[in-house]
């Protein structure tokens, strides 16, 4: 069972949900595992073998081991997190122990791989070549205007005084109120979450005060509970 391993700094999560683009993934995991201590590095990779996985490296082992025991089996994205202790210490955390080896990074091309490479280096050359000759014989064409994309600034988009309870929307329609309070209840003043009978898509979270509310709005804005639900969160009107 993944509780008795040897605990460690570094929690190995998988299960993930493998369309969630990484940044967002990493983002995420951050918001949902900063509650159980300070997080000095997440690693997540998109290769082929590697989707869906990710590690989370704690500074401390008190904080990993309750994010293991509190997270296991949370759904994320759709998917039950499972969760287990990192086997090996992560590079970071063998640094600080003054343990952390160099690996050698190994590169073999086999003979054949080679040939291959060079030919279609040459293959590519040449055929680069014969495209700048075609294109230097063409006139040239007036290059259209084009307009920057438009950014919209955050501080610009209307909202509520500040208030001390926060009104969330665009909650999916398995939100409950365990997965809300695991998002919150990290920031400093949380008092409650109140979901609103008959409706799944609207909630409203109780802070101490006006500031306070406004660190976990910042922090939690946009935050995706599932891949198509994106959080949007305001000020409640007083």
């Amino acid at each position: 069972m993944t509780s008795e391993a040897k605990p460690n700094h570094t929690i190995y999560v998988n299960n993930l949900n493998e369309k969630i683009k990484k940044d967002e993934l990493k983002k995420s995991l951050f918001a949902i595992f900063s509650q159980f201590g300070e997080i000095l590095d997440i690693i997540a990779r998109k290769t082929l073998k590697t989707k869906g996985q990710a590690f989370v490296i704690f500074k401390d082992i008190n904080s990993s081991t309750n994010a293991l025991r509190s997270m296991q089996g949370f759904p994320f994205y759709d998917k039950p997190m499972r969760i287990q202790f990192s086997k090996k210490d992560s590079d970071i955390i063998a640094k600080m122990k003054g343990t952390f080896i160099e690996r050698p990074k190994r590169l073999y091309i086999s003979e054949n791989d080679g040939k291959k490479k060079r030919k279609g280096a040459k293959q590519s050359v040449t055929e680069k070549l014969g495209k700048q000759k075609a294109q230097s014989s063409k006139p040239l064409q007036p290059v259209a205007q084009q307009q920057p994309p438009a950014v919209t600034n955050p501080a610009l988009i209307p909202d509520q005084p500040p208030h001390y309870i926060l009104f969330l929307t665009g909650l999916p329609e398995e939100t409950n109120n365990i997965m809300l309070q695991m998002l919150f209840q990290n920031f400093p003043g949380f008092k409650e979450v109140r979901l609103v009978p008959g409706r799944h898509d609207i909630a409203f979270v109780e802070f101490e005060n006006e500031y306070q509310a406004g660190v976990a709005k910042e922090s939690l804005q946009g935050f995706n509970l599932t891949p198509t639900s994106k959080m949007k969160i305001t000020f409640a009107k007083k």
